[in-house]
């Protein structure tokens, strides 16, 4: 199936069916995904290099000068983005001036809409390094991911590296103080012959124990809604059931969000 990639620095504004009116930020080559992941469902594709080639990024000149911009051409209008998103092609955190960068961004959101959030969606590979956290703090929103629990599922959804791990990054997190947005992609399918689901009982129960834990400010909820590298190999899990998995976040007490 055909899947995208952002072919700017800053793109949108696009309505988010998370975030709301979001101005997106890539951080990553506009030719091809970089990411610290290989996630099957991943709407950029396959991953095509985990470690980033420097030349290829964006200066952190170059960000500043299209975020300017594009704000400016913002204010202009009369238009006034909900949020501003670092996401695009792969993950964002793997910009090697990431903390500068989004000290550059908070001082032109000020600037320009100074009600105006920042957000990070982030896969959280790279949580372990203490700038990148400190950058992580330096927004409104810090939405992390964590699509399992159990590490042979999240092996089989994420294509991670062997450096990773579940258990490490679940101990990371709580270095957040309950401050972060988790992220959770729900899906079914098969995957080589494998079949694919986070949406089991034992999966439920050992994500939901991950949340009780960790009490982040809230949860995301959501699946696929644009093509993924398999194709019909992978299924939306349908919105009433999203919903039955959000009241039982809801139930631990903390806010979460569904998007079908």
């Amino acid at each position: 199936m055909s899947t995208f990639l952002f072919d700017s620095i800053v793109f949108g504004p696009v309505r988010s069916r998370r975030l709301g009116v979001s101005l997106g930020i890539n951080l990553l080559p506009v030719n091809r995904k970089v990411c610290t992941f290989d996630c099957i469902y991943c709407e950029c594709g396959w991953t095509s290099e985990r470690c980033t080639d420097k030349t290829a990024l964006p200066s952190r000149i170059e960000v500043y000068d299209a975020l300017h911009n594009a704000l400016a051409a913002m204010k202009e209008k009369g238009e006034k983005p909900d949020v501003i998103t670092f996401a695009g092609n792969g993950e964002p955190t793997m910009h090697p001036d990431f903390e500068m960068i989004i000290s550059d961004t908070v001082s032109l959101r000020d600037q320009f809409f100074p009600l105006t959030k920042i957000s990070v969606l982030s896969n959280a590979t790279n949580i372990h390094k203490e700038n990148i956290r400190r950058a992580l703090m330096n927004v409104e929103m810090r939405i992390l991911k964590l699509d399992s629990a159990i590490p042979a599922t999240a092996k089989l959804l994420n294509q991670h590296s062997d450096a990773y791990s579940v258990e490490r990054t679940i101990e990371l997190l709580k270095l957040f103080n309950g401050r972060f947005i988790l992220q959770t992609l729900f899906i079914r399918g098969t995957y080589n012959g494998t079949v694919v689901n986070n949406t089991t009982a034992e999966e439920l129960a050992a994500w939901l124990d991950v949340i009780i834990r960790l009490r982040p400010e809230s949860v995301m909820v959501y699946t696929i809604s644009r093509d993924t590298p398999l194709g019909n190999q992978l299924h939306k899990v349908p919105a009433s059931e999203l919903k039955e998995i959000a009241a039982m976040v809801e139930a631990a007490g903390i806010p979460v969000t569904v998007s079908g």
